[in-house]
């Protein structure tokens, strides 16, 4: 059972966490909450929903025979993927609502298309056979904690070794900020870990944006700290859905956010507190909206 608290009002601390909203709460606490208290709507985005549509390409290029993985045929898959998002997500529609000629569009499926080609340049998808792909996976933690999130590639060698790849389709990050990458990936190794009692032999970040590849070997210790990161961050969730004070952090990515006109830095009023807190149903929030966020 996910940790349930005793908040204000009848709220409760919401029972998982995954690697998108734990990253939230460090960003900024006031962002936390509204994304997953007040669930405020946010307007999709060009870049995570190409991210979305070249996450299903590479995707469904493993259904087809490795002999016939190639950049023709993943580009090919464009167009279909494109429809199929559109149908799931009728509001990735306004991306281009003002573009009546198609060319801002063909633009930005020519912008998948790189991607997808860059992807060709740092992996053979000929020479593999995931044994998962967009796995959801999750794991409770002693405390209760329950843990869950997407997994883009899981990877098992002959010898059971395991890796986990995931894709990104923005530029990778400078070395002094690889560790706040590889969070993702640690986190999805203690699920692994807690699930399987197996330590992945791999964690690997494809970056299509700039053609890179990062890689981490984790050891049982990496996987501790993240497991005792995670704990205190519940905790700081816990006292901040109890107390109700959600604090803004601002920084760069302020000028981002969807939620100015709620954000007391930019003058805005949050939503009145408290709400009633419920745990998300499986597949939660990003389960639920699959790509559409940060890669």
């Amino acid at each position: 059972m996910g940790v349930r608290g005793s908040g204000r009002g009848g709220g409760g601390v919401p029972g998982s966490l995954s690697p998108s909203r734990a990253s939230d709460f460090m960003q900024c606490p006031l962002l936390y909450r509204f994304r997953v208290i007040d669930r405020l709507p946010e307007k999709p985005s060009e870049a995570a929903t190409r991210g979305t549509l070249v996450h299903a390409v590479l995707e469904r290029l493993f259904d087809a025979p490795a002999v016939e993985r190639t950049a023709p045929r993943a580009k090919s898959l464009i167009p279909g993927q494109w429809d199929r998002l559109r149908e799931n997500r009728p509001e990735v529609e306004e991306l281009f609502a003002d573009d009546p000629g198609g060319e801002r569009l063909a633009r930005w499926l020519g912008e998948a298309e790189r991607l997808v080609e860059r992807w060709f340049t740092l992996e053979d998808p000929t020479r593999l056979e995931p044994a998962e792909r967009e796995l959801f996976v999750e794991a409770d933690l002693d405390s209760g904690l329950r843990l869950r999130g997407i997994i883009d590639r899981v990877d098992v060698a002959p010898t059971g070794e395991v890796r986990i790849v995931d894709y990104k389709t923005g530029k990778a990050p400078r070395p002094e900020y690889a560790e706040g990458a590889l969070f993702q990936m640690k986190f999805y190794a203690l699920v692994v870990w807690r699930l399987k009692k197996v330590i992945p032999r791999r964690l690997q970040l494809v970056y299509l944006g700039s053609g890179e590849v990062l890689t981490y070997d984790p050891v049982l210790a990496d996987l501790e700290r993240v497991e005792r990161k995670l704990l205190a961050l519940w905790e700081a969730i816990r006292q901040a859905t109890e107390s109700g004070d959600w604090r803004p952090r601002p920084t760069k990515l302020c000028g981002w956010c969807d939620h100015q006109a709620h954000c007391p830095e930019f003058g805005g009023t949050p939503p009145p507190y408290p709400l009633p807190v419920t745990v998300r149903a499986v597949g939660s929030d990003d389960v639920a909206q699959g790509r559409m966020g940060p890669d």
